[in-house]
């Protein structure tokens, strides 16, 4: 399970944010406190326009909050940087690469490390995500969800202290999503990572984290939380966690009455 809380490893701080048009003001997040402790997996699940990837851009550095604050590792978030990495819903790899030229490309922004030591990094990550035969491959020649496994290799391979993922597996078919669900379990429980995952489905959020944040709109605010009490691995299939998963559906649907805005 989850690390101490005591000392959070993200500390999100009363964070509100406005998107403004000559047209008209969005208040996307109103007053977010959140804290996330080393080693936690946290799910943010909630309805479109909540602000659950405006929350993780916050985090991630790559976008400033109006109110409030972020810290990370006792610093303040003030913009990107290496210890926190971001993994999108597409895999965003580079099409005039390879597989292995992908991987390889986080980690030439790592300082400390010879060009050997690299290398070794990049092969032993896309092993990890059982892409080692297809390292020469390019994009084109990939199937959905191994874009999505190199993906996942370039973002885990320069050792982020804290993994962001957006709806990462929301566009892959669902057989090759629950390989991808067993696989990460088994990924994560090796690494003990920080991840913060953004997600519209709640079996999935049940499934991996250990935590799962619901948010609403009108604003974006938190509204409650479900720890999930369940060894890992995981089956997404299991009554168990589909216990948790309408646990959470039922929440959600609650906060989406008008009366609960």
């Amino acid at each position: 399970m989850a690390a101490d809380r005591a000392v959070p490893k993200i500390s999100v701080e009363g964070v509100s944010k406005w998107f403004r048009t000559p047209r008209a003001t969005v208040n996307a997040l109103q007053d977010i406190s959140l804290s996330v402790a080393d080693g936690e997996f946290v799910c943010l699940v909630g309805p479109s326009g909540c602000g659950k990837t405006t929350l993780l851009d916050i985090v991630a550095g790559l976008t400033a909050p109006d109110e409030g604050r972020v810290i990370a590792d006792g610093e303040p978030v003030t913009g990107p940087g290496g210890e926190r990495l971001i993994m999108f819903q597409e895999s965003a790899l580079f099409p005039w690469l390879n597989v292995f030229g992908n991987v390889m490309f986080g980690l030439k922004r790592k300082a400390g490390l010879s060009n050997r030591e690299r290398r070794e990094i990049a092969i032993r990550h896309l092993d990890l995500v059982g892409l080692a035969k297809f390292k020469r491959a390019y994009v084109h020649e990939l199937s959905g969800g191994m874009k999505q496994r190199a993906a996942l290799a370039r973002v885990l391979a320069p050792d982020p202290r804290v993994l962001l993922m957006d709806e990462p597996f929301s566009s892959i078919d669902a057989i090759t999503r629950d390989q991808l669900y067993r696989d990460f379990q088994a990924i994560w429980q090796s690494r003990k990572q920080t991840i913060v995952l953004v997600t519209h489905n709640v079996r999935e959020a049940a499934c991996l984290a250990d935590r799962v944040i619901v948010m609403s709109t009108g604003p974006g605010r938190i509204r409650e939380e479900f720890k999930i009490f369940l060894p890992r691995p995981r089956d997404i299939n299991s009554p168990e966690l589909a216990g948790y998963a309408q646990k959470i559906a039922a929440a959600l649907r609650a906060y989406l009455k008008p009366e609960a805005a």
